[in-house]
């Protein structure tokens, strides 16, 4: 291995056998384990701005970015700071603290969905889906939902049909261990198909409860919506009594600073949050209209809890988040640092004959490895995956750390400096030749 070369090395593959005798395929996520492309994974020993360093020594340029929450770049001295005084006084209570509704109160002025609202905190992405879905049919008295095919919303039982992201990366087209029952009220259409959701509300008309989607699809790669989708489904919804929720796990404070629903300019009745909303600590949250939220205990009939919820670490991280990100408004500077990536791309692709469709929206891109537009799950799954797995292999072998799925979002932080994408574009102008080649 060079020095830049970040596949697994001694040391990696050394712990990676370590953690396969007792972890179900070495790994705490299914796609951390590299099955699609090929190879072990590297193992990760510390993260600065814009890099990784592996337990081998090498230093990536990283473009997971924790799956989305490195926004500001890994390790920022204010937030890591925020977290160390807050870990001072104390690890987790299980009772209330005073930074939480300072929190709470700062997400309801900045989310649109959560103005004149209620937001409730839990502990990751796939809580907060869950819970709103629960909310969403309680207050409806609906069982039905409607999810888009490819969305990812968590591994919760009624969520795996058809979910994209790790499942799909996986080839699991749900998950065993969910019974028939789990799921028989979960409804498919494909995503930014309008006409679809309408003949399945008309179908089962009066027993949908909600929609529940990312506004931008980050979990089939970045597939963002159509125009006149999200107001298309904003007015379907209103018609038919139907709970509105946007998934912004991904897309909240990453889009925008009042995530995509503001960037779009529509509002949802719920949004559940995850990822950036603690810093990249394991915090979430759902929240939304005021007589929908009230249905939540201990003020109504729905139930739902956390020992951790509300965290003081989590709420610290999160805090400190949200003040760097309101004084220093990044978003126009990562956006044009994402055009620069992804035309660089495109035009290396072009110059190598390999064929290569771009998607970005802000700071979220994905490079398809074929010549078609993406719009959907099923455009998406046309991808040459031999391709993607031979790019992705080449980045790593020169520095480049990328999602090890077709399927995943890329993202870039304030930390991608002109320099970090130049080397990028480099080492993707060595890597595409490669990729050429081998696809003949």
């Amino acid at each position: 291995m060079n020095n830049s070369d970040g596949r697994a090395g001694p040391r990696s593959l050394e712990l990676f056998a370590t953690a396969s005798r007792v972890i179900p395929g070495g790994v705490n996520s299914p796609v951390r384990a590299f099955s699609s492309v090929g190879g072990k994974p590297p193992f990760i020993r510390s993260a600065q701005g814009a890099t990784l360093t592996t337990e081998d020594g090498v230093t990536l340029i990283d473009y997971v970015g924790t799956w989305g929450p490195a926004l500001l770049g890994h390790g920022h001295p204010a937030v890591v700071e925020a977290v160390c005084k807050a870990a001072q006084d104390g690890l987790s209570f299980g009772a209330c603290t005073g930074a939480e509704g300072t929190f709470a109160e700062r997400l309801c002025m900045i989310v649109p969905a959560l103005r004149n609202g209620l937001v409730r905190l839990v502990n990751s992405g796939t809580e907060a889906t869950m819970s709103a879905l629960r909310v969403a049919r309680g207050f409806t008295g609906r069982d039905k939902i409607i999810k888009a095919d490819g969305g990812y919303h968590g591994h919760a039982d009624m969520l795996l049909v058809a979910a994209g992201s790790g499942a799909a990366t996986m080839g699991i087209p749900g998950s065993k261990g969910v019974p028939a029952g789990a799921v028989q009220d979960t409804l498919l259409v494909p995503y930014n198909d309008l006409e679809a959701v309408r003949e399945c509300l008309h179908t089962h008309k009066n027993q949908v409860a909600a929609i529940i989607l990312e506004p931008v699809a980050g979990n089939m790669g970045c597939v963002p919506p159509v125009a006149g989708y999200l107001e298309g489904l904003r007015q379907l919804c209103d018609r038919n009594g139907v709970v509105l929720i946007f998934d912004e796990v991904m897309t909240g404070f990453r889009i925008s600073l009042g995530g995509a629903q503001a960037h779009y300019n529509v509002t949802p009745d719920m949004v559940c949050l995850g990822k950036i909303v603690g810093g990249g600590l394991p915090v979430g949250a759902y929240g939304g209209r005021r007589n929908i939220m009230q249905c939540v205990a201990p003020l109504g009939p729905v139930y739902q809890a956390g020992t951790l919820s509300g965290n003081p670490l989590g709420v610290a991280a999160g805090l400190a988040t949200l003040d760097i990100l309101e004084r220093e408004k990044p978003y126009p500077q990562l956006a044009t640092q994402t055009v620069k990536l992804v035309a660089g791309l495109g035009a290396l692709a072009k110059r190598h004959g390999v064929p290569m469709s771009e998607n970005h929206v802000a700071s979220m891109f994905t490079g398809f490895f074929q010549a078609a537009k993406v719009c959907n799950y099923a455009d998406a799954r046309q991808s040459n995956l031999e391709a993607f797995a031979c790019y992705h292999r080449e980045m790593l072998a020169r520095g480049i750390y990328l999602a090890p799925s077709q399927f995943e979002a890329g993202f870039v932080s304030v930390a991608h400096d002109d320099a970090t994408i130049d080397r990028t574009l480099a080492a993707a102008d060595g890597a595409l030749k490669v990729v050429a080649q081998t696809i003949g």
